[in-house]
């Protein structure tokens, strides 16, 4: 096996942001995870502190229990690449003892393509006790952890078998990129994404395309990761090199836009090229809105909705773009959740040892969703919406949805 991106871990251009600590602990009293476990040592001592004394090998295993959620990063004063640092010394720490189950939790095309064919199956199956204590007994994926929802049919397969856009493209082409959720599990905001494209007047591109392997990265296995990012940039740019891309899956656009150059190292001009282009869906609405080119002509939707804006979002450093489309619709209030985090952390809230942190990490979260509104909560990432979901009882959907709603396509 090749060890490209570990080597890049280990090396010091991965640790230039290092000696700007000046351990003033802003990341320590923000960080979400540490609020609510002492089994994590906290992002400033497992990072910058540790990284000074490793030597190839960590110094604390506490590491383990960071999330990743890159919050130390956006908070810190000086600019230092904390999470960045700590996954990289996770994935050197885990890489001689990768458990089978974070091997398996990475294999979402894998997930997607068996479980499509027998939904109704698989979705009783993820819903039965017995089969989820084993489950937890024997992958150490926690009975209550939220699964991703089978589906009947693949984007893929509704795009290709529907009927031609009635309306001619005016705009030009666009290339769209639904991710492994959405391509297998989150099929429905896939759809929506596209119908108000095509609403706007855009060609809609689908290329044949495959995983950004963020849920390989984010468990330390960076070599799978790299070729899965490399392999999409293909795909993508099969499709033209000169088009934008658009994607209502917010996780991975980051994956394209940061951590694969950031945290693994990757310095591909293909990477480059489709990072610079990508752009999340609420994002280039807001982009259009403030060129004048929105049309605005949305039905009114009397509604209070929660919004919770994922860490995966906030480490783009694009603001809160949903926010600003939604308030366009007239009667809709938006209130922003204020949370740091969900909790789930793409796959940290699935792993039985770390299910329990999730769930105290959200709690604030969940309780104001539901004094919010019990019927409906907005999120821009799969994994994010599938806690909120699960441990509120709140349905929880992508922005998208209302933005389709408000423009009479449903």
């Amino acid at each position: 096996m090749s060890h490209e991106g570990l080597e890049f871990a280990g090396h010091e251009l991965a640790r230039a942001s290092l000696d700007a600590c000046v351990k003033c602990t802003i990341c320590e009293t923000m960080c979400p995870v540490s609020a609510v476990t002492p089994l994590f040592s906290g992002p400033k001592f497992v990072g910058p502190q540790a990284e000074r004394f490793r030597n190839g090998d960590s110094v604390d295993h506490s590491l383990d229990y960071c999330s990743s959620c890159g919050t130390c990063t956006l908070v810190c004063p000086q600019g230092v690449q904390i999470a960045e640092l700590n996954s990289q010394a996770r994935a050197v720490m885990k890489a001689d003892h990768m458990p089978l189950r974070d091997k398996l939790i990475g294999q979402t095309v894998l997930m997607g393509k068996v479980m499509t064919p027998v939904a109704p199956i698989a979705k009783a199956a993820l819903n039965n006790k017995p089969i989820r204590a084993m489950m937890e007994a024997v992958v150490k994926v926690h009975r209550d952890a939220p699964m991703p929802p089978p589906q009947g049919q693949t984007f893929e397969g509704w795009f290709r078998k529907r009927p031609k856009p009635s309306r001619t493209p005016t705009r030009g082409a666009l290339v769209f990129f639904h991710g492994c959720a959405g391509g297998y599990f989150e099929v429905e905001t896939s759809k929506k994404s596209v119908e108000v494209l095509e609403h706007l007047g855009y060609e809609v591109i689908v290329p044949k395309q495959g995983c950004c392997g963020l849920a390989q990265q984010s468990n330390g296995l960076f070599d799978q990761a790299t070729a899965s990012v490399l392999k999409l940039c293909d795909d993508l740019r099969a499709a033209g090199t000169d088009l934008t891309i658009i994607s209502s899956s917010g996780s991975c656009t980051g994956m394209l836009k940061h951590e694969a150059h950031e945290i693994m190292g990757v310095s591909d001009d293909k990477l480059k090229d489709v990072g610079t282009r990508i752009r999340d869906i609420m994002e280039f609405l807001l982009d259009l809105h403030e060129a004048g080119e929105l049309p605005t002509d949305f039905a009114p939707i009397d509604m209070t909705v929660p919004y919770h804006a994922p860490c995966q979002l906030k480490s783009q450093g694009m603001g809160m773009p949903a926010v600003e489309v939604l308030k366009l619709i007239p009667d809709l209030t938006v209130v922003e959740s204020g949370a740091v985090c969900c909790g789930i952390a793409g796959t940290y809230g699935l792993k039985k040892e770390k299910y329990d942190i999730a769930q105290a990490v959200g709690r604030p979260l969940f309780e104001m969703v539901k004094k919010t509104n019990p019927d409906l909560a907005l999120c821009d990432t799969e994994t994010c919406r599938w806690q909120i979901e699960q441990s509120s009882g709140v349905k929880t959907e992508h922005p998208i949805f209302l933005v389709h709603r408000a423009y009479g396509l449903s």
